[in-house]
């Protein structure tokens, strides 16, 4: 349940209140909004049963308590009392008003092949830098990521450009160099459900970029979430790439309904990533813009200098000299859809 307290609650009665929810053995998840402090409480069937019998409606500093019906209690929209989140990562926004436009090569070639690529979508306006440094592939031959050496030309990426660094994660054992760069942790459609994964994120405390599965309803994309929210971890951003259809005209199905049902269920911002639903480069903007036009809170693209000599993905890459222009509409679009403006914002943060 929701424990929604008053605009002028002190600490001691939110501490009261914190300390009442966990003398009965649930969990307290405070989160302190624009205008008021809610307080989640976490438990099994039994322990909400002990929750509702503390009655702390009548406890000093609380306005009301909300039974939150959904699985999903912490991810919930109405675990916000409606408010939706907005997260800062290393001075970029996304949520709310805010638009983030992440861009970069699906993996870290070689040195040369990321700067460019980094300055060019710097350049062009993008928020933030992704690039993988450990790469899933469907077959075992194929390229695998260059290792803790793409991590660090992800750090030297950041520190020429500024911009925030997302990369993925494969493993708990990598944990520790993914996180000593990273500002964004990535978690790919295949690891959505590795719910040991996600709680070893939560614990991390870094804001993960979650995709939603190749075969997962959007339920399970949010109760995925919630595996990392539930360790104390409240950044969370959920990634919308496609499902798998019958329809074989491209990769995967692109489920932009999921953008506006997400929002009814869930406070968390959502991001699209058109390239892996397209597999191809002429596909990728008019998906963008019908992302942005959708209410998407970001867009995670693939860029790199030459595509036609990409190791991975390269079909799908968008050229890093038109990325500038792609932008530029998107832009655009988020604007329509009530976004603040990005471009600028990305080149003066």
């Amino acid at each position: 349940m929701l424990i929604v307290m008053k605009p002028q609650a002190t600490e001691e009665e939110i501490a009261a209140v914190v300390g009442k929810i966990e003398s009965v053995g649930a969990t307290a998840h405070p989160s302190r909004g624009s205008q008021v402090t809610l307080i989640g409480a976490i438990g099994d069937s039994d322990t909400e049963v002990r929750v509702a019998a503390l009655e702390l409606d009548g406890q000093p500093g609380v306005s009301k308590v909300v039974p939150i019906l959904e699985p999903y209690k912490l991810a919930s929209l109405s675990a916000r009392h409606g408010e939706r989140s907005t997260f800062e990562i290393d001075g970029r926004r996304i949520g709310g008003d805010h638009f983030a436009l992440i861009a970069g090569p699906c993996t870290v070639e070689s040195r040369d092949q990321l700067l460019d690529a980094a300055r060019a979508v710097l350049d062009g306006g993008a928020t933030m830098l992704r690039g993988g440094a450990y790469k899933p592939r469907t077959s075992p031959y194929s390229f695998q990521g260059l290792g803790v050496e793409g991590l660090r030309l992800l750090a030297e990426a950041k520190a020429q450009t500024g911009l925030p660094i997302v990369t993925e994660l494969m493993d708990a054992r990598d944990l520790e160099p993914v996180v000593e760069i990273a500002d964004v942790i990535q978690i790919g459609a295949r690891n959505m459900q590795n719910y040991g994964l996600l709680a070893e994120l939560g614990r991390a405390g870094r804001p993960v970029l979650l995709k939603r599965g190749l075969a997962s309803t959007i339920e399970e994309l949010v109760m995925a979430a919630e595996y990392i929210l539930k360790e104390g971890n409240p950044h969370v951003l959920l990634c919308e790439r496609g499902i798998r259809t019958f329809e074989s005209s491209y990769r995967f199905t692109l489920d932009l309904t999921a953008v506006p049902v997400l929002k009814t269920m869930t406070h968390l911002p959502i991001v699209v990533d058109p390239s892996h639903a397209a597999g191809r480069r002429d596909l990728v903007e008019p998906l963008s813009l019908a992302a942005a036009a959708a209410g998407a809170d970001g867009i995670i693209v693939e860029v790199h200098p030459q595509p036609e000599e990409a190791i991975c993905d390269g079909p799908q890459a968008l050229r890093a000299s038109e990325f500038a222009a792609y932008a530029r509409k998107v832009e655009q679009v988020a604007q329509v859809a009530g976004k603040l403006p990005f471009l600028e914002a990305a080149s003066t943060a």
